[in-house]
């Protein structure tokens, strides 16, 4: 004998009278699947990446460092040495370096500004090794003056068309960095041409920020001296 349909009596919200409701089988409760963050892409910080293949040995990683960062080492380390045989051994001596050091290179500075500072210091080092007294003497570039303090010969404003954008005077101002002494001209380069800081320059070189102060000043003087003639237009 079939079993009597069975039902829930609930109370009607709007007439307060009990309403039979069929009792409907109760469906399987779905599930979410659990959110959970996306991990960060690969390419989020590829330096770290880049910094713990180089860790781990990784050949390939050595590769891609060599590859990215030669270019600007060999600018500069060319800029100090002036002579691109001896950048390129400066350059393979901050590589060496580096490598040798990575393990205790905790990435308080970006991977490329700490490889570049080790790279400005082995062509230091080359320019140390020389042993060569400076050709000339910084000081009879720089301005006289009078016992009353006037500058013994004033200086002439430049023509408006001579702007550094010109690719004649940069060649110019080359040169003329490259007749400074070494003391001075690694200043101009590290501060005026590759646009360190003055705390940056006084911790590569290994001088105070003060003594950069000076040996830039006395430099820009030099320069100014060296280029005033051609650029008054008094030599071709």
């Amino acid at each position: 004998m079939p079993h009597p349909q069975r039902y829930v009596f609930v109370r009607s919200p709007l007439t307060g009278s009990a309403r039979p409701r069929r009792k409907e089988a109760r469906r399987p409760r779905r599930t979410l699947a659990p959110v959970h963050p996306a991990p960060p892409s690969a390419s989020a910080n590829p330096e770290a990446e880049l910094l713990a293949r180089l860790q781990a040995g990784d050949d390939a990683a050595y590769a891609q460092l060599v590859r990215e960062q030669t270019p600007a080492l060999l600018r500069v380390t060319g800029r100090l040495l002036r002579s691109d045989q001896e950048a390129r051994e400066a350059v393979q001596d901050a590589f060496v370096s580096a490598f040798r050091a990575l393990p205790r290179f905790r990435g308080e500075s970006r991977l490329a500004t700490w490889l570049y500072r080790i790279a400005i210091n082995a062509a230091l080092a080359r320019l140390r090794a020389r042993s060569q007294a400076d050709e000339v003497s910084l000081d009879e570039w720089l301005p006289r003056f009078k016992e009353d303090g006037h500058a013994a010969e004033p200086s002439i404003p430049w023509p408006a068309d001579a702007g550094p954008e010109r690719r004649e005077v940069r060649e110019r101002v080359r040169a003329a960095i490259d007749r400074l002494p070494d003391a001075y001209r690694t200043v101009v380069l590290l501060r005026d041409i590759e646009e360190l800081t003055t705390d940056e320059a006084a911790q590569v070189l290994g001088i105070s920020p003060g003594a950069v102060k000076v040996r830039l000043h006395r430099a820009r003087q030099a320069l100014r001296t060296l280029l005033d003639p051609w650029m008054r237009g008094e030599q071709a």
